[in-house]
């Protein structure tokens, strides 16, 4: 954890010095979701790296999965009048308040990972988390060779993950011999360890179990390995991240994992950014496709 936070720090400090020297006086404010992820780690590097080289001002606030803290720090971004403002709403519904305040000082917003619910943006850039889910599905049957009993472990006040779950049960409609039993609310790696084992323990047939993110499905597999199921139990994770796929590389338990790609995400929310500023048309929409990662 303290890698994590190391990183983080030097990744703000870069952004302090970029600000001292950019075209833009004001430039672009951006609030991402929490540090504690490798996945948010790697889309903040991008995105510094992407202002560095469009010589433009980037300061980044963090709000570690509390909305409160979101809010304030996006007033603050308005009241020191940046042109643009990169978000990841802690809560898709909870953060309409701060979008909207934002427009009506006449700033653009742009969404990246997670998108805003019940207001419009100029644009969100993300993963395509309903394919995502699919493609989940379509391993899921794959690897249960098309029948028997899953489980979910869902974050359900976030959009990008609600969509996901969505192209997951979307996906199963091709293999009604599969039937969905469970699903619970794991938000963090502790959380998803306990519903995973409640899950288990409920349901001691379930032969797959699909985490919303790789700390949900990483933490079910700890699950199915204590209760002695990991000769029937297959689990499916999603991101992508380092420790996820090692995992998939030796763990039976985990069969694959969803790959999202954070540094294209960060890329492309800066450069929009800066597109937006010199006054040009930028698309509504731009989702990225995942990839589908199994053993090698």
């Amino acid at each position: 954890m303290s890698l994590l936070r190391n990183t983080l720090a030097t990744v703000l400090t870069t952004a302090l010095t970029l600000g001292a020297s950019a075209s833009w006086a004001e430039g672009i404010g951006a609030s991402l979701l929490t540090q504690q992820h490798p996945f948010y780690i790697q889309l903040a590097e991008a995105m510094q790296q992407e202002a560095a080289s469009s010589d433009v001002s980037l300061d980044i606030s963090i709000a570690n999965q509390d909305l409160s803290k979101q809010l304030a720090d996006v007033e603050d971004f308005i009241v020191r009048g940046i042109d643009v403002l990169i978000i990841s709403p802690v809560d898709s519904q909870g953060v309409l308040p701060a979008i909207m305040k934002a427009h009506q000082a006449g700033i653009k917003v742009i969404t990246v990972d997670v998108p805003a619910k019940g207001v419009e943006v100029t644009s969100h850039i993300g993963t395509d988390n309903f394919t995502g889910g699919q493609r989940a599905a379509e391993l899921m049957g794959k690897v249960l060779d098309g029948k028997g009993q899953v489980a979910i472990i869902d974050y359900p006040t976030v959009q990008s993950v609600v969509s996901r779950i969505e192209g997951f049960k979307d996906g199963l409609k091709a293999y009604p011999d599969i039937e969905i039993v469970a699903q619970q609310t794991g938000i963090t790696r502790a959380e998803a360890l306990a519903v995973s084992q409640n899950m288990l323990q409920a349901n001691p047939d379930i032969d797959g179990i699909f985490g919303f993110g790789d700390d949900a499905a990483l933490a079910a597999s700890v699950a199915v390995q204590a209760a002695n199921l990991q000769d029937q139990v297959k689990v499916i994770g999603f991101d992508g991240m380092q420790e996820a796929r090692e995992a998939v590389d030796s763990n039976p338990v985990m069969v694959g994992v969803i790959q999202q790609y954070p540094d294209e995400i960060g890329r492309q929310a800066v450069q929009t950014a800066v597109k937006i500023m010199k006054g040009e048309t930028v698309p509504a929409e731009q989702p990225i496709v995942p990839g589908v990662y199994t053993a090698k």
